[in-house]
């Protein structure tokens, strides 16, 4: 299967911290995450839970960034 990777709207737009995210994952309850600056690098793959859970902190503002 062939992963199609959305960028993060909160990854940056001048090459810095660029996070993308499988659209469909190969594999059901885990969302595969990777650097685009490396897409033939290392994919993180997470519970889908733990990735809703860190997606609300980053939206509610309870996750400090920066």
């Amino acid at each position: 299967m062939t992963l199609t990777w959305r960028k993060s709207s909160y990854s940056a737009n001048h090459g810095g911290e660029c996070v993308e995210v499988a659209l469909m994952s190969p594999s059901p309850g885990v969302v595969p995450v990777r650097d685009s600056k490396d897409p033939s690098g290392p994919v993180l793959l997470f519970p889908s839970a733990a990735w809703g859970s860190f997606l609300s902190a980053l939206r509610d503002g309870s996750l400090p960034v920066g």
